[in-house]
Protein backbone atom coordinates (compact mmCIF):
# COMPACT_ATOMS: atom_id res chain seq x y z
CA UNK A 1 0.00 0.00 0.00
CA UNK A 2 2.49 2.41 1.05
CA UNK A 3 4.67 1.36 -2.37
CA UNK A 4 1.43 2.16 -4.12
CA UNK A 5 1.07 5.55 -2.31
CA UNK A 6 4.34 6.89 -3.12
CA UNK A 7 4.61 5.57 -6.77
CA UNK A 8 1.63 7.68 -7.38
CA UNK A 9 3.03 10.55 -5.32
CA UNK A 10 5.88 10.31 -7.33
CA UNK A 11 3.95 10.23 -10.82
CA UNK A 12 1.54 13.40 -9.59
CA UNK A 13 4.76 15.48 -8.46
CA UNK A 14 6.46 14.80 -12.19
CA UNK A 15 3.21 15.95 -13.78
CA UNK A 16 2.94 18.61 -11.88
CA UNK A 17 6.24 19.76 -12.87
CA UNK A 18 6.12 18.94 -16.31
CA UNK A 19 2.84 20.75 -16.33
CA UNK A 20 4.38 23.94 -14.75
CA UNK A 21 7.47 23.66 -17.26
CA UNK A 22 4.79 23.57 -20.12
CA UNK A 23 2.85 26.87 -18.50
CA UNK A 24 6.44 28.06 -17.96
CA UNK A 25 7.41 28.06 -21.50
CA UNK A 26 4.22 29.05 -22.95
CA UNK A 27 4.27 31.90 -20.98
CA UNK A 28 8.13 32.90 -21.97
CA UNK A 29 6.95 32.32 -25.94
CA UNK A 30 4.23 34.68 -25.20
CA UNK A 31 6.11 37.17 -23.57
CA UNK A 32 8.76 36.98 -26.32
CA UNK A 33 5.97 37.12 -28.47
CA UNK A 34 4.83 40.59 -26.99
CA UNK A 35 8.45 41.92 -27.39
CA UNK A 36 9.07 41.07 -30.91
CA UNK A 37 6.07 42.70 -32.12
CA UNK A 38 6.55 45.89 -29.89
CA UNK A 39 7.05 48.32 -32.35
CA UNK A 40 10.24 50.31 -32.66
CA UNK A 41 9.55 53.97 -32.76
CA UNK A 42 11.89 56.00 -35.16
CA UNK A 43 13.24 58.08 -32.65
CA UNK A 44 14.36 54.71 -30.79
CA UNK A 45 17.05 54.38 -33.79
CA UNK A 46 18.50 57.70 -32.96
CA UNK A 47 21.62 58.14 -31.62
CA UNK A 48 23.93 61.48 -30.41
CA UNK A 49 27.26 61.88 -30.12
CA UNK A 50 29.87 65.02 -30.54
CA UNK A 51 32.89 66.83 -30.09
CA UNK A 52 34.29 70.27 -29.50
CA UNK A 53 37.35 72.18 -29.93
CA UNK A 54 38.76 75.30 -28.33
CA UNK A 55 42.28 76.95 -29.97
CA UNK A 56 44.40 79.31 -29.00
CA UNK A 57 47.39 80.23 -31.42
CA UNK A 58 49.22 83.10 -30.12
CA UNK A 59 51.76 82.04 -28.12
CA UNK A 60 55.70 82.75 -29.16
CA UNK A 61 54.21 84.31 -32.26
CA UNK A 62 57.18 85.59 -34.75
CA UNK A 63 55.27 86.60 -37.26
CA UNK A 64 51.76 87.95 -37.48
CA UNK A 65 51.29 87.92 -41.26
CA UNK A 66 52.25 84.40 -41.23
CA UNK A 67 48.72 82.93 -41.75
CA UNK A 68 46.67 80.05 -43.14
CA UNK A 69 42.81 80.78 -43.91
CA UNK A 70 41.98 77.31 -44.97
CA UNK A 71 43.80 75.90 -42.00
CA UNK A 72 42.34 77.74 -38.90
CA UNK A 73 41.61 81.46 -39.50
CA UNK A 74 42.64 82.52 -35.81
CA UNK A 75 46.06 82.23 -37.21
CA UNK A 76 48.17 85.46 -37.91
CA UNK A 77 46.30 88.10 -39.12
CA UNK A 78 44.29 90.19 -37.18
CA UNK A 79 42.75 87.41 -35.73
CA UNK A 80 43.62 85.72 -31.85
CA UNK A 81 42.32 84.86 -28.75
CA UNK A 82 40.98 82.26 -27.71
CA UNK A 83 38.78 80.33 -30.95
CA UNK A 84 36.07 77.27 -31.16
CA UNK A 85 38.15 75.54 -33.94
CA UNK A 86 34.99 73.20 -34.00
CA UNK A 87 31.65 72.58 -32.14
CA UNK A 88 30.28 69.39 -33.86
CA UNK A 89 26.98 67.47 -32.63
CA UNK A 90 26.66 64.08 -34.93
CA UNK A 91 23.09 62.37 -35.57
CA UNK A 92 22.96 59.05 -36.51
CA UNK A 93 21.11 55.96 -36.40
CA UNK A 94 20.20 52.43 -38.18
CA UNK A 95 16.75 53.32 -39.20
CA UNK A 96 16.61 50.08 -41.29
CA UNK A 97 18.67 46.88 -41.52
CA UNK A 98 19.78 47.97 -44.45
CA UNK A 99 19.22 51.86 -44.11
CA UNK A 100 21.90 54.07 -42.25
CA UNK A 101 21.44 57.91 -41.60
CA UNK A 102 24.41 60.41 -40.47
CA UNK A 103 23.69 64.14 -39.92
CA UNK A 104 26.76 66.68 -38.48
CA UNK A 105 26.49 70.47 -38.31
CA UNK A 106 29.06 72.33 -37.26
CA UNK A 107 28.41 75.23 -34.64
CA UNK A 108 32.19 77.06 -35.50
CA UNK A 109 31.85 77.15 -39.25
CA UNK A 110 33.55 79.91 -40.92
CA UNK A 111 35.27 82.01 -38.27
CA UNK A 112 32.44 82.80 -36.07
CA UNK A 113 29.94 80.80 -34.50
CA UNK A 114 27.11 79.88 -36.56
CA UNK A 115 25.75 76.70 -37.89
CA UNK A 116 26.39 74.84 -41.17
CA UNK A 117 25.66 71.59 -42.48
CA UNK A 118 29.16 68.91 -42.98
CA UNK A 119 27.15 65.88 -43.16
CA UNK A 120 24.36 64.90 -44.41
CA UNK A 121 23.63 61.74 -46.07
CA UNK A 122 22.33 58.06 -45.66
CA UNK A 123 23.50 54.33 -47.14
CA UNK A 124 21.52 52.49 -48.79
CA UNK A 125 23.07 48.73 -48.45
CA UNK A 126 22.56 46.02 -51.32
CA UNK A 127 22.65 42.87 -48.99
CA UNK A 128 22.02 41.70 -45.31
CA UNK A 129 25.87 42.17 -44.57
CA UNK A 130 25.93 46.02 -45.92
CA UNK A 131 29.00 44.68 -47.86
CA UNK A 132 27.83 46.86 -50.74
CA UNK A 133 25.97 50.22 -50.22
CA UNK A 134 25.75 53.57 -51.73
CA UNK A 135 26.22 56.89 -50.12
CA UNK A 136 23.78 59.57 -51.46
CA UNK A 137 23.98 63.29 -50.19
CA UNK A 138 26.83 65.41 -48.67
CA UNK A 139 29.63 63.04 -47.35
CA UNK A 140 33.36 62.94 -47.33
CA UNK A 141 35.33 62.78 -51.16
CA UNK A 142 37.37 59.61 -50.78
CA UNK A 143 40.30 61.06 -51.53
CA UNK A 144 43.45 60.77 -49.30
CA UNK A 145 43.26 58.78 -45.58
CA UNK A 146 44.00 62.16 -43.32
CA UNK A 147 41.06 64.04 -45.50
CA UNK A 148 38.84 60.46 -44.51
CA UNK A 149 40.25 60.84 -40.80
CA UNK A 150 37.89 63.09 -38.43
CA UNK A 151 39.26 65.97 -36.92
CA UNK A 152 38.41 64.28 -33.30
CA UNK A 153 40.58 61.57 -33.73
CA UNK A 154 43.31 63.27 -36.07
CA UNK A 155 46.87 64.09 -33.90
CA UNK A 156 47.79 67.47 -35.53
CA UNK A 157 45.57 70.62 -35.60
CA UNK A 158 44.88 70.82 -39.55
CA UNK A 159 45.16 68.50 -42.48
CA UNK A 160 47.81 68.96 -44.83
CA UNK A 161 48.16 71.32 -47.62
CA UNK A 162 49.18 69.49 -50.47
CA UNK A 163 45.93 66.84 -50.34
CA UNK A 164 43.50 68.79 -48.43
CA UNK A 165 43.55 71.56 -51.00
CA UNK A 166 41.79 68.77 -53.27
CA UNK A 167 38.10 69.06 -51.84
CA UNK A 168 37.25 71.91 -49.68
CA UNK A 169 36.42 71.02 -46.39
CA UNK A 170 36.37 67.61 -47.54
CA UNK A 171 33.31 67.03 -48.49
CA UNK A 172 30.83 66.98 -51.51
CA UNK A 173 27.32 66.40 -52.39
CA UNK A 174 26.79 63.32 -55.37
CA UNK A 175 26.30 59.52 -54.69
CA UNK A 176 29.49 57.02 -53.69
CA UNK A 177 29.51 53.34 -53.83
CA UNK A 178 31.80 51.41 -51.61
CA UNK A 179 32.22 47.91 -50.94
CA UNK A 180 34.09 46.01 -48.24
CA UNK A 181 33.78 42.24 -46.66
CA UNK A 182 31.80 42.28 -43.15
CA UNK A 183 35.03 41.31 -41.49
CA UNK A 184 36.93 44.40 -43.25
CA UNK A 185 34.60 46.67 -42.19
CA UNK A 186 34.86 45.41 -38.39
CA UNK A 187 38.19 46.08 -38.80
CA UNK A 188 38.00 49.94 -39.92
CA UNK A 189 35.67 49.99 -36.87
CA UNK A 190 38.11 48.53 -34.76
CA UNK A 191 40.85 51.02 -35.68
CA UNK A 192 38.66 54.01 -34.79
CA UNK A 193 37.59 52.61 -31.44
CA UNK A 194 40.66 50.73 -30.28
CA UNK A 195 42.29 54.77 -30.48
CA UNK A 196 44.51 53.49 -32.75
CA UNK A 197 43.34 57.07 -35.11
CA UNK A 198 41.70 54.95 -38.04
CA UNK A 199 40.32 57.11 -40.71
CA UNK A 200 36.93 55.42 -40.53
CA UNK A 201 34.85 52.79 -42.98
CA UNK A 202 35.21 54.39 -46.39
CA UNK A 203 35.05 50.75 -48.48
CA UNK A 204 37.68 48.52 -49.55
CA UNK A 205 36.59 49.89 -52.46
CA UNK A 206 34.91 53.51 -53.37
CA UNK A 207 33.76 55.15 -57.11
CA UNK A 208 31.64 58.24 -56.53
CA UNK A 209 30.72 61.29 -58.85
CA UNK A 210 30.14 64.37 -57.39
CA UNK A 211 29.32 68.45 -57.91
CA UNK A 212 32.57 69.69 -57.35
CA UNK A 213 32.36 73.39 -56.29
CA UNK A 214 32.16 72.29 -52.57
CA UNK A 215 29.86 71.61 -50.07
CA UNK A 216 26.73 73.80 -49.65
CA UNK A 217 26.94 75.32 -52.66
CA UNK A 218 25.38 74.30 -56.32
CA UNK A 219 27.39 72.87 -59.43
CA UNK A 220 28.25 75.87 -61.63
CA UNK A 221 29.06 73.84 -64.59
CA UNK A 222 26.94 70.95 -64.61
CA UNK A 223 30.31 68.68 -65.58
CA UNK A 224 30.42 66.24 -62.37
CA UNK A 225 33.58 65.23 -60.69
CA UNK A 226 34.55 61.24 -61.11
CA UNK A 227 36.75 60.11 -57.81
CA UNK A 228 37.64 56.27 -57.17
CA UNK A 229 39.76 54.80 -53.97
CA UNK A 230 41.03 51.40 -53.08
CA UNK A 231 42.61 50.87 -49.56
CA UNK A 232 43.15 47.74 -47.43
CA UNK A 233 44.10 47.60 -43.99
CA UNK A 234 46.17 44.72 -43.44
CA UNK A 235 46.84 43.03 -40.09
CA UNK A 236 50.28 41.18 -39.71
CA UNK A 237 50.71 38.16 -37.11
CA UNK A 238 52.04 39.99 -34.54
CA UNK A 239 49.08 41.76 -34.60
CA UNK A 240 50.32 45.30 -36.12
CA UNK A 241 47.91 47.04 -38.34
CA UNK A 242 49.33 48.61 -41.20
CA UNK A 243 46.84 50.25 -44.52
CA UNK A 244 48.14 51.25 -47.91
CA UNK A 245 45.71 53.21 -50.22
CA UNK A 246 45.45 54.66 -53.77
CA UNK A 247 42.95 57.32 -54.85
CA UNK A 248 42.84 59.45 -57.42
CA UNK A 249 40.12 62.61 -59.00
CA UNK A 250 38.87 64.69 -62.28
CA UNK A 251 36.71 67.18 -62.67
CA UNK A 252 36.68 70.73 -64.19
CA UNK A 253 36.17 73.47 -62.01
CA UNK A 254 34.58 77.45 -62.00
CA UNK A 255 37.81 79.45 -60.95
CA UNK A 256 36.37 82.87 -58.44
CA UNK A 257 38.69 85.87 -59.83
CA UNK A 258 38.68 89.00 -58.94
CA UNK A 259 36.00 91.21 -60.19
CA UNK A 260 38.80 93.94 -60.59
CA UNK A 261 40.73 91.94 -63.62
CA UNK A 262 39.86 90.96 -66.92
CA UNK A 263 40.42 87.46 -67.73
CA UNK A 264 39.32 84.87 -70.36
CA UNK A 265 38.68 81.30 -69.16
CA UNK A 266 37.19 80.55 -65.32
CA UNK A 267 36.95 76.96 -65.80
CA UNK A 268 39.44 74.68 -65.68
CA UNK A 269 40.53 71.37 -65.66
CA UNK A 270 41.68 68.90 -62.82
CA UNK A 271 43.23 65.79 -62.18
CA UNK A 272 45.02 64.50 -58.92
CA UNK A 273 46.37 60.84 -58.14
CA UNK A 274 48.17 59.67 -55.28
CA UNK A 275 49.25 57.09 -52.95
CA UNK A 276 48.71 56.50 -48.80
CA UNK A 277 50.82 54.25 -46.43
CA UNK A 278 49.98 54.12 -42.95
CA UNK A 279 51.95 51.78 -40.18
CA UNK A 280 49.50 52.46 -36.96
CA UNK A 281 51.03 53.78 -33.61
CA UNK A 282 51.16 50.17 -31.86
CA UNK A 283 53.77 51.64 -30.11
CA UNK A 284 55.50 53.22 -33.17
CA UNK A 285 53.53 54.71 -35.84
CA UNK A 286 54.19 56.14 -39.40
CA UNK A 287 51.95 57.94 -41.65
CA UNK A 288 52.94 59.47 -45.59
CA UNK A 289 50.59 60.31 -48.78
CA UNK A 290 51.59 62.04 -51.76
CA UNK A 291 50.05 63.34 -55.06
CA UNK A 292 50.59 65.39 -58.33
CA UNK A 293 48.59 66.08 -60.77
CA UNK A 294 47.17 69.02 -62.55
CA UNK A 295 44.96 72.32 -62.02
CA UNK A 296 44.15 76.32 -61.99
CA UNK A 297 47.12 78.00 -60.33
CA UNK A 298 47.48 82.02 -59.94
CA UNK A 299 50.92 83.16 -62.23
CA UNK A 300 52.09 86.53 -60.48
CA UNK A 301 54.55 86.86 -63.87
CA UNK A 302 51.48 86.97 -66.08
CA UNK A 303 48.90 87.89 -63.57
CA UNK A 304 47.09 85.31 -64.92
CA UNK A 305 45.25 82.27 -63.56
CA UNK A 306 46.58 79.24 -65.49
CA UNK A 307 46.84 75.27 -65.95
CA UNK A 308 50.00 74.22 -63.57
CA UNK A 309 51.29 70.97 -62.08
CA UNK A 310 50.29 70.48 -58.46
CA UNK A 311 52.19 68.12 -56.21
CA UNK A 312 52.43 67.98 -52.33
CA UNK A 313 52.33 65.68 -49.41
CA UNK A 314 53.32 64.78 -45.39
CA UNK A 315 55.00 62.22 -43.51
CA UNK A 316 54.48 61.80 -39.76
CA UNK A 317 55.74 59.95 -37.07
CA UNK A 318 54.06 59.22 -33.51
CA UNK A 319 54.60 56.97 -30.87
CA UNK A 320 51.46 56.39 -28.21
CA UNK A 321 51.92 55.84 -24.80
CA UNK A 322 49.20 54.36 -23.31
CA UNK A 323 48.19 55.26 -19.54
CA UNK A 324 45.75 54.40 -17.09
CA UNK A 325 42.49 56.20 -18.93
CA UNK A 326 43.98 57.31 -21.80
CA UNK A 327 47.49 58.34 -24.00
CA UNK A 328 50.57 60.03 -24.59
CA UNK A 329 51.26 60.78 -28.12
CA UNK A 330 54.60 62.83 -29.19
CA UNK A 331 54.72 63.18 -32.73
CA UNK A 332 56.28 65.64 -35.55
CA UNK A 333 55.24 66.01 -39.39
CA UNK A 334 56.67 68.13 -42.46
CA UNK A 335 54.50 68.67 -45.37
CA UNK A 336 54.76 70.43 -48.53
CA UNK A 337 52.54 71.84 -51.34
CA UNK A 338 53.43 73.52 -54.22
CA UNK A 339 50.14 74.22 -56.35
CA UNK A 340 46.88 76.62 -56.58
CA UNK A 341 44.16 76.46 -54.32
CA UNK A 342 41.16 76.24 -56.76
CA UNK A 343 38.72 77.37 -54.25
CA UNK A 344 40.51 80.66 -52.81
CA UNK A 345 40.42 83.94 -55.28
CA UNK A 346 42.06 83.19 -58.61
CA UNK A 347 43.21 80.18 -57.35
CA UNK A 348 46.22 81.35 -55.09
CA UNK A 349 49.26 79.90 -55.68
CA UNK A 350 50.62 78.52 -52.50
CA UNK A 351 54.43 77.44 -51.24
CA UNK A 352 54.64 75.36 -48.46
CA UNK A 353 56.91 73.99 -46.23
CA UNK A 354 56.25 73.21 -42.75
CA UNK A 355 57.57 71.02 -39.74
CA UNK A 356 55.36 70.72 -36.76
CA UNK A 357 56.32 68.84 -32.95
CA UNK A 358 53.77 68.17 -31.04
CA UNK A 359 52.14 66.20 -28.07
CA UNK A 360 48.84 65.02 -27.42
CA UNK A 361 47.65 64.49 -23.79
CA UNK A 362 44.58 61.97 -23.48
CA UNK A 363 43.90 62.31 -19.97
CA UNK A 364 40.34 60.15 -20.47
CA UNK A 365 38.24 59.15 -23.25
CA UNK A 366 36.38 62.98 -22.56
CA UNK A 367 38.97 65.19 -22.68
CA UNK A 368 42.30 65.79 -24.49
CA UNK A 369 44.27 68.54 -25.13
CA UNK A 370 47.34 68.78 -28.29
CA UNK A 371 50.35 71.40 -27.99
CA UNK A 372 52.25 71.56 -31.35
CA UNK A 373 55.24 74.22 -32.54
CA UNK A 374 54.78 75.25 -36.13
CA UNK A 375 57.76 76.54 -37.96
CA UNK A 376 56.50 77.29 -41.32
CA UNK A 377 57.03 79.00 -44.96
CA UNK A 378 54.41 79.84 -46.91
CA UNK A 379 53.66 82.10 -49.74
CA UNK A 380 49.98 82.69 -50.85
CA UNK A 381 49.93 85.06 -54.08
CA UNK A 382 47.19 86.18 -56.22
CA UNK A 383 46.21 89.17 -58.20
CA UNK A 384 45.23 91.24 -54.90
CA UNK A 385 48.86 90.11 -53.67
CA UNK A 386 51.17 88.98 -56.35
CA UNK A 387 54.29 88.52 -53.89
CA UNK A 388 53.04 87.45 -50.47
CA UNK A 389 55.70 85.44 -49.16
CA UNK A 390 56.33 84.98 -45.11
CA UNK A 391 57.82 83.07 -42.65
CA UNK A 392 57.49 82.36 -38.88
CA UNK A 393 56.79 79.99 -35.90
CA UNK A 394 54.69 79.62 -33.12
CA UNK A 395 52.70 77.41 -30.08
CA UNK A 396 49.91 76.25 -30.88
CA UNK A 397 47.00 74.60 -28.41
CA UNK A 398 43.83 72.78 -28.17
CA UNK A 399 41.53 71.75 -26.22
CA UNK A 400 38.93 69.07 -27.02
CA UNK A 401 35.96 67.41 -25.08
CA UNK A 402 34.33 64.41 -26.74
CA UNK A 403 30.81 63.39 -25.71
Amino acid sequence: MRIRFAAALVILTMFSISAFARSTDEDSLLIKKAESSAKVEWYDRIQLRGYAQLRYNGLLETNSNLKCDQCDKSWGGDGGGFFFRRIRLIFYGQIHPQVYFYIQPDFASGGGNFAQIRDAYFDVAFDQKQEFRIRIGQSKVPFGFENMQSSQNRIPLDRNDGLNSAVPNERESGVFFYYAPQHIRKRFSQLVSSGLKGSGDYGVFGLGVYNGQGPNALDKNKNLNIVSRITYPFELPTGQFLEASFQGYTGKYIVNRNVNTDFDQDEFQELRYGPSFVIYPQPFGLQAEYNWGKGPQYNPETNDVEDAPIRGGYVLASYMKKTGQGAIIPFTRYHYFSGGKKFEIDATRHRVNELEIGVEWQFNKAFELVTMYTISDRSAQNSRDPFNSEKGSLLRIQAQVNF
